[in-house]
This record gives structure tokens, sequence and C-alpha cells, in this order.
């Protein structure tokens, strides 16, 4: 399989991760949505983005929670990372909801702090993104255990929310100012003991 993207993206991160979990072997291309790989990237999927997924046989996945739920089925019901059904899994996917809802976020911030020339940003518009983003984290922090966010053992909603946390650390430290998270930096520091988490480490 090829799996597409770059794994400063945590969508991509936690699709790599995962199969390296489940040690199903890939090659990874870290193309990027910015510049010339573009239209690589397009040639995968239609909208541009990543991860893309390319199986064996030549079909292409895209969304990484597509991608999970495909790679969950290839890891069979005993070893996935989400629970098939019941209140663990509606527990984890709220989770992951969250996670991914908040990292969401804090790409609009770093877009717009980027990409956006100052005098042409709307306050408001970003203050509102923010303080989604740091609510959505603050929520993930105080649902922590010890070590694992989804119960007893690791699940999705771990490898999606330290994915989600590692890269908006980097991207928009800012975000965090006014606020600690030592229980997201906790699980960080816990899924980093771990070679398929940590392999996948975006370049800082």
């Amino acid at each position: 399989m090829i799996l597409i993207g770059r794994y400063l993206s945590p969508f991509v991160r936690r699709v790599a991760a995962t199969m390296h979990l489940y040690e199903l072997p890939f090659e990874h291309r870290p193309f990027s949505v910015v510049g010339e790989d573009r239209q690589k990237i397009r040639d995968a999927n239609p909208l541009s983005r990543v991860p893309a997924l390319i199986l064996d046989d030549g079909e292409t996945l895209i969304d990484s929670g597509a991608i999970l739920d495909y790679l969950d089925e290839q890891a069979g019901p005993e070893r996935a990372l989400t629970p098939a059904s019941g209140g663990e899994r509606r527990r984890v996917l709220k989770l992951m909801a969250v996670a991914t809802g908040a990292v969401e976020k804090a790409i609009l911030v770093a877009y717009e702090e980027r990409y956006r020339p100052e005098e042409l940003r709307h306050s408001p518009w970003v203050e509102m993104i923010s303080e989604q983003s740091r609510s959505g984290f603050q929520w993930l922090d105080g649902e922590a255990g010890s070590p694992w966010l989804g119960g007893p053992r690791l699940t999705q909603a771990d490898l999606t929310a330290a994915s989600a946390y590692e890269f908006a650390r980097i991207a928009t430290p800012e975000l965090f100012a006014t606020f600690e998270t030592p229980k997201l930096e906790a699980l960080s520091r816990e899924l980093g003991e771990l070679e398929a988490f940590r392999k996948t480490a975006p370049p800082v």
C-alpha cells in the first residue's frame, strides 16, 4: 500500500501510526499540499487533500476516517483500535470527533496567520476559531485518563488526540498560552514510548 501525505498532518500521522501498530507494510510518499506536489495529490484525491491510501489492487481511499475504518477491518475486531459497538465505541468516536474538530480549527488559525495579510484578517472570526480549538483541547485534557483517553486500553482516540495535540503545539503554540494541558502532554509522552507513534513524529 502507498500512503500519501506528510506526517506533519495529524490526519496522515494517525493513519501511519495505526498502520505501524497493525504491522501493515506500506510505502510513504510525503507529498505536500503546498507547492509542486499538489498535482500528485490531486491525482490520488480530487480534493487535493491528504491522506490518501492506495491499496494493493489500485483502489484509492481518501479521508482519514474512512481509511481508519478500512484498516480496522484488516486488523480484525480483536485488534481494532476503534471498538466495534456499544458505549465504548461511542466514547471513542466522541473523543476522536473533538480532537479532529479542535485541530481543524487550529489549522484554520495557522492559515490565517501564515497566508492572509494582517490587514485582511477578521479579528472576531480568528478569535472564534481560536476559542473553539482551545475549548476542544481543554475538554480532551479533562477527559484524559491514566494513561489512555478511551478506557483501560489504547484506542484510536489516543492516536488521534495526541497527533492533533502535537500538531497544534507546533503550528499554533499561541493557542496554549493561557492554559495548561498536562494530561495531553502525558499522553503524548506515553505514546512516544511506542515505536509506531515515535517513527511518525513530524519534522520540527
